[in-house]
């Protein structure tokens, strides 16, 4: 049978809870088709946790991988780690924080790490917050006997060849990480061996692993989540106590609002603390932070790949910041090619689409940002267009436009938001950045367990993200509009 087209026929019922998005052991993403899907998801509900075939790898841990973990493992709680080094500080991390006692098995060529059942939650979270996983790609390799592919370091050099030229700068300066969360956990590394002991901050409202890396793996994260007030705050900050560095999304998700880097920069410059910035939903096509970031950390997994079925990540060292004699040769010595060949492939080739890709995903995403905002059954709509827009103007390309991530609240969302997002015809679980639409209810899927505290730094737990496709952008609005109605 062919395969299903997403962007025609999506999966947005209830009877397709748990299925695979896209149809692929590889998927990244899963149907969590109605709002109660999601809480069940969240509050581990039999009747939902037992019907996912997948999910996002950092999350859901997929069939091969599990498979690979058992055979380490031989019954004991175990996950399989990418090298000896991951592997070790993964135990060490396990023992620091839960007491239990944590044990490296080589197996494969992978490295697990064995540990009680008590030792457990700290072995997930690991794996989730750093993002130093197996892919199942290599868990498949792995599982026959298979050596990495003859041509991997090619693939590799091809794919960090395209990534040097979205980001202005040599092939040597990329690095890069089995996914986006690895590469945010390499630049942590390079800033705390740079500066040890410190904390670091994280400047406006985050991406949930992306300060639950700093407070759990660092010395420390310090969230500063008032965009229109950041630089009074860090400079403030910086009066009390030195940092390791600063984490920040341009722009943010799911608010979509940007640090003004302009503000920050000197700042930091006059402190000597780098900038790592997370362009994910922007995108190198849209916005150029050459001027204002040491470190570039990125997802590959999102727009660069666009199928939902590969996992990747870069760390980019920028040759113009004035830290990069320093900081370049700290991320050198300690970087490990840990992307597996496979997943590689996947992206090079996909690499060399995303430019066009993303002009179209930029235009879908103003028309339905600008008719969303339009809309009377909607309360308000994010979209870095709008918010702290000169923020975003000041690294936005000439060419460049806004992106493809929206984020909506409708009106009166607690009796609502349920039904609209239930009703909508389009792809519905984690991830972004796809080619076929995606949406979900950000809030409850990331901050289920700490929904005031995100709800007292402005995220409703009623909000709709959606991440716009290559779809006909009048049908897609169509979709929207029925499920709209029905409010």
């Amino acid at each position: 049978m062919p395969a299903r087209d997403l962007l025609l026929d999506p999966l947005w019922r209830g009877k397709e809870l748990g299925r695979p998005i896209p149809a692929s052991p590889h998927a990244v993403s899963v149907a969590l088709p109605r709002w109660q899907d999601v809480v069940g998801y969240e509050e581990k509900k039999p009747e939902v946790v037992n019907a996912l075939t997948s999910g996002y790898p950092r999350f859901f841990i997929h069939a091969e991988v599990r498979e690979l973990a058992r055979q380490i493992g031989d019954g004991q709680p175990c996950l399989p780690f990418p090298s000896l080094r991951a592997a070790r500080v993964c135990a060490e991390f396990i023992e620091r924080t839960s007491g239990e006692r944590a044990k490296v098995l080589a197996f494969r060529g992978v490295h697990g790490v064995v540990t009680s059942d008590a030792g457990t939650p700290a072995l997930r979270a690991f794996w989730q917050h750093t993002g130093l996983i197996v892919s199942t790609r290599e868990a498949n390799a792995r599982l026959a006997g298979q050596a990495p592919a003859a041509d991997d370091l090619a693939v590799r050099q091809s794919l960090r060849r395209q990534l040097a030229g979205f980001y202005d700068c040599a092939e040597d300066d990329v690095f890069l990480a089995p996914t986006g969360m690895a590469a945010q956990f390499a630049a942590l590394q390079a800033a705390m061996q740079r500066t040890p002991g410190q904390p670091t901050a994280q400047l406006g409202f985050p991406y949930v692993d992306t300060l639950k890396l700093q407070q759990k793996l660092g010395f420390g994260g310090i969230l500063l989540h008032h965009l229109g007030s950041i630089d009074a705050e860090l400079q403030a900050l910086l009066r009390r106590q030195p940092l390791a560095a600063c984490f920040c999304e341009i722009p943010g998700n799911p608010l979509l609002g940007s640090a003004d880097v302009r503000r920050i920069r000197p700042i930091l410059r006059e402190h000597r603390v780098p900038l790592v910035a997370d362009d994910v939903v922007a995108t190198p096509a849209n916005v150029d932070l050459s001027n204002h970031a040491d470190l570039i950390a990125t997802s590959l997994t999102k727009f660069i790949a666009g199928t939902g079925n590969a996992m990747g990540g870069a760390l980019i060292c920028n040759p113009r910041s004035p830290l990069y004699d320093e900081i370049k040769p700290i991320v050198s010595a300690q970087h490990e090619e840990l992307l597996w060949g496979e997943d590689a492939v996947v992206l090079d080739v996909q690499a060399r689409s995303f430019p066009d890709r993303m002009k179209r995903h930029n235009q879908s995403g103003l028309l339905l940002a600008e008719r969303l905002r339009r809309h009377p059954a909607v309360e308000r709509v994010w979209y870095p267009k709008w918010e702290f827009s000169e923020a975003y103007e000041a690294v936005r390309r000439p060419d460049g436009g806004w992106g493809a991530l929206i984020t909506f609240l409708p009106k009166n969302g607690d009796t609502k938001s349920p039904g609209i997002y239930d009703r909508l015809a389009i792809c519905k679980g984690p991830s972004l950045g796809t080619v076929f639409t995606l949406a979900c209810p950000f809030t409850l899927l990331a901050h289920y367990t700490e929904l005031e505290w995100a709800e007292s730094c402005g995220v409703s737990r009623y909000l709709i993200r959606i991440s716009v496709g290559l779809e006909d952008s009048e049908d897609l609005w169509q979709r929207l509009e029925r499920a709209l109605a029905g409010a």
